[in-house]
Order: structure tokens, then C-alpha cells, then sequence
């Protein structure tokens, strides 16, 4: 048996976080099987399915490296099918016509909880004999009375339903269109899907699935509900605990591996190893190593394995994607971003030594763009407490000589640039830092950067004279 799972996303909003985690757990699953990967969009819901929600979906999955083997398919392109399932059971007194306006179900709805029960349909057009007019009738499923359903589930063990305790669900809508627990139903068993596995949200939604399956005659997948995932108040994860969209995370400079690694441990184990590559996620994955109780987001967690992918991160390909940062942060032009593939204005392999030396200190692309300023643009920030400190009338003769020993460094490498450093150094019986920090705050605006002689060397001569100069001309005499 080839091993085929989905991943089924309402296009009615941004791709969330817990949808994420689905998505990957399916994915790694069928690539650990050596089986396929399926992407449906379920957009049945007309009046809250959009086009970009859609593109966002896809975009997200892209972003994460989520590759699909077949799709995406959407239902709204399979409504005959799902239409001529519906007159199958109807044919065979598996479903019926239901002419309850809305109205009157929501009274009975109302009534039902003031006694206390639960609210479920009654039944009453279950064996209905004359049929009203004037009303356009849906289809309830014939959900059985007696018995119950079994599910072994792969995640939660076994979980019995009484069908007593199940209504006869609605499977099509008075306007024609079906509903989720029918459609995904037809679409797992006519794509093949040999595994169902979801978040446990859908648990409840396990048992009427089932018997629509047995009604249809199709063989039953196996399933798997995830644990949910909550926010620190171990509430269900919304908004109010922040980002809950994928690529709200990739605008705010998250790495997509980063991303993987932190949703992956979100209820998922191996021995106590915390960062893996995706190529070890696909040999390790499996199952019987998802817990069953609900996992914690922890934005502090995803932010140090943000740092650490950085940190360890081929500077070149840190550098291409710091492009829309460095726009988004004023520190480019669009312009200056689009010459930079023909290396006209700024040249990735330059801004790659710039995020080589800067790497390790920075958890975020946004983090890092900025931290980049000073490479990239000879129009700095100034720290007011760094250059009260130390541009100083004291230090401007100093900077002045450094200037003149740095004119005639050849080659102008960092080893040549520390001994210019060292020989003032000497001459002036000063500590080396007396020079650094100065020098530092002249070229960077800051008292905080990667070594001075590499930020040097980095930056070139033409333009670290011009920088020294431009704050010697700062200082009061």
C-alpha cells in the first residue's frame, strides 16, 4: 500500500500556525513512507472562501518548503460529484429531504438547551410522507440509531462513539452546495487518502464520517488527531497571543527552517535532540512519537532557533533574503535591490561578508537588516550618548593620525589594519580600545559592532577615510 495523506485548508483567512503544523506532520509522514503528499483547498464556504486566502495558502506552503505531490485541488470544481453521491443515498434511503427552515431549527436549538439536552436535530422529516412545495428542501444524512464507532486512533488510542449520541447531519444545503463532513468524505476516498491526519478539533467529527463511508461503501482511512496547540495561558492559541499567520512570521524575519524545527517539536519527540534538519525530520518522523496532550507555543523558543539558523546560516543566502528587509527598513532602494542580482549597486557577495560578521549577533532578518546599515549606506545613525562620549576634542587629533596611518595601509586587509591600530597605539602609550572605540563610533554611529579591523576591511578605504573625515569634521575643535 502506498501511503497517501491531505492536507485540506478553508480558504477563509491567512495560513495559520496550527495549520502549519498539520500540513508538516502530513508531509512528513508520506515523505518517511516514501508515499504522496496531497494538497485540497476545501472551499465550500462561499461566502467567506477568497482568492487570496487561497494565494496566501500556497505562498505560505512554498515559503516553508511544504512541496506537494499532487494538486492543489479544489472542491468547488467537484460540486457534480458531490452532487450525484447525494442522490446515490437518497436513491438507496440513506439520506432524506429536510424542509426545517432555519428558523424553526434554531428554535428548537434554543428550547432543547433550556431543558438542559442537547441540541441535535429531532428527526422530524426522517420518515416525512407529503413533502411541502413551497420549500427548498436539504439532505440529512440517515445517520444509524443503533451501535456504536470505533476509532483506533494512531495517536489517541481507542476512542468509542455511541451513534445514539450523533444527529442526522445536513450533507447538502438547500443552495446545492455540500457540507464538510460529506465532502471530505467523498474526496478522501476518490483521492485514495490512506491516512486522515488532523488536529483533535476534528475528533467529534470521526464517528459521522465514518458511517457516511460505510453508507458509501468506500474502505476507511486511518486516522490521527493531533494535540491542539495553546498559547501561554493554555487557552487555544489565537491572536491575543500573537502571531498566529505563517508568513506574519517571515515578514517579521523568521527563517522558514526555523519555523519547521520549532512546529515539529510542538508535540513531536526525539530522544532529546531539539534541531533538526529536514532531511533528519523525514528519517526520524513517526507517529508513535506524537504526545497526546496539548503543546505550549513559546514565541521565545521559535526566536532562539531563529537565532541559531542564522547563526549557523550560508551568509550569501542570508544576504539575498535580507533584500526586502533592507527595503522595508529604508536602508535600500528598490532600485539598489534589483541592481543587486547584476551586482551594479550592491553586490551580494559584499553585503555576504557584511552578514558574515554580523550574523551571530542578530535573532531576525529585521534584526540584521538594520544592524547592516552602516554597510550599506554612508549616511549612519548616530548614538548621541556614543559620540558624547567619545568624539570628543580630546580624541580628534587621534582620529586624525589613525586617518593617515589607515591611507597608507596596503593591502588594506584586517591583519595590516590591526598594526596601523597598534603602532598608534604605542606611540600614543594608549590602550587599544582608547583607539577601538572611538574609531568605532566614527565608522558605525554605535559603541556595538563586530570587530573593528573586519568592519574595517569590510567597509574598503575610500570609504572609511571619508567616514573618519566626516566626523573629525564633527568634533569641535
Amino acid at each position: 500500500m502506498t501511503v497517501r495523506v491531505r492536507f485540506a485548508p478553508s480558504p477563509t483567512g491567512y495560513l495559520h500556525i496550527g495549520g502549519v503544523r498539520t500540513a508538516l506532520f502530513n508531509y512528513l509522514f508520506a515523505r518517511n513512507h516514501k508515499g504522496k503528499f496531497i494538497l485540497r483547498i476545501e472551499d465550500t464556504d462561499r461566502s467567506r472562501s477568497t482568492e487570496e486566502s487561497i494565494a496566501a495558502i500556497i505562498e505560505g506552503m512554498k515559503w516553508l518548503g511544504l512541496d506537494w505531490d499532487e494538486g492543489p485541488f479544489r472542491q468547488t470544481d467537484r460540486l457534480d460529484i458531490y452532487k450525484q453521491h447525494a442522490e446515490k443515498l437518497l436513491k438507496e434511503e440513506k439520506a432524506y429531504y429536510c424542509y426545517c427552515t432555519p428558523e424553526e431549527l434554531e428554535q428548537r436549538r434554543k428550547e432543547a438547551l433550556s431543558k438542559g439536552a442537547v441540541p441535535k436535530y429531532d428527526g422530524r422529516c426522517r420518515e416525512l410522507k407529503n413533502s411541502p412545495k413551497d420549500i427548498k428542501p436539504a439532505i440529512r444524512f440517515k445517520t444509524p440509531k443503533e451501535g456504536q464507532i470505533i476509532v483506533d486512533d494512531l495517536i489517541k488510542g481507542r476512542v468509542v462513539f455511541d451513534n445514539m449520541q450523533l444527529d442526522d447531519l445536513i450533507i447538502m444545503r438547500s443552495d446545492g452546495i455540500p457540507t464538510y463532513n460529506f465532502t471530505v468524505v467523498i474526496d478522501d476516498a476518490a483521492m485514495n487518502i490512506t491516512h486522515v491526519i488532523r488536529g483533535d478539533d476534528h475528533l467529534n467529527n470521526t464517528p459521522r464520517q465514518i458511517n457516511i463511508y460505510n453508507a458509501l461503501g468506500y474502505p476507511i482511512p486511518k486516522f490521527g488527531h493531533l494535540p491542539m496547540i495553546l498559547g501561554s495561558d493554555k487557552t487555544r492559541l489565537s491572536k491575543r497571543h500573537g502571531a498566529t499567520s505563517v508568513m506574519a512570521y517571515k515578514d517579521m524575519g523568521y527563517l522558514p527552517e526555523a519555523m519547521l524545527n520549532y512546529l515539529v517539536r510542538l508535540g513531536w519527540s526525539y530522544k532529546d535532540q531539539e534541531i533538526f534538519s529536514l532531511e533528519e525530520l523525514i528519517e526520524k518522523f513517526a507517529l508513535e512519537n506524537v504526545g497526546k496532550a496539548a503543546a505550549v507555543f513559546n514565541p521565545e523558543k521559535l526566536l532562539w532557533l531563529n537565532s541559531h539558523y542564522i547563526n549557523v546560516g550560508d551568509p550569501k543566502r542570508l544576504a539575498r533574503l535580507l533584500m526586502p528587509f533592507l527595503i522595508n527598513e529604508g536602508i535600500i532602494s528598490v532600485r539598489q535591490a534589483h541592481d543587486a542580482k547584476d551586482k551594479a549597486e550592491i553586490d551580494i557577495d559584499y553585503l555576504a561578508k557584511a552578514v558574515a560578521s554580523l550574523k551571530e549577533r542578530n535573532r531576525t532578518l529585521v534584526e540584521l537588516a538594520n544592524s547592516a546599515r552602516y554597510f550599506l549606506t554612508d549616511d549612519i545613525k548616530w548614538d548621541e550618548k556614543a559620540v558624547a562620549k567619545f568624539l570628543t576634542p580630546e580624541n580628534k587629533l587621534l582620529l586624525k593620525e589613525l586617518t593617515e596611518k589607515l591611507k597608507k595601509v596596503e593591502p588594506f586587509n584586517h591583519i595590516e589594519i590591526e598594526k596601523s591600530f597598534n603602532e598608534l597605539k604605542d606611540e600614543k602609550g594608549l590602550k587599544l580600545g582608547q583607539i577601538a572605540q572611538p574609531s568605532r563610533v566614527a565608522i558605525t554611529g554605535s559603541t556595538v559592532s563586530p570587530g573593528i579591523f573586519e568592519v574595517i576591511e569590510i567597509i574598503g578605504k575610500e570609504r572609511i577615510i571619508k567616514r573618519l573625515e566626516r566626523a573629525i569634521g564633527m568634533i569641535a575643535s
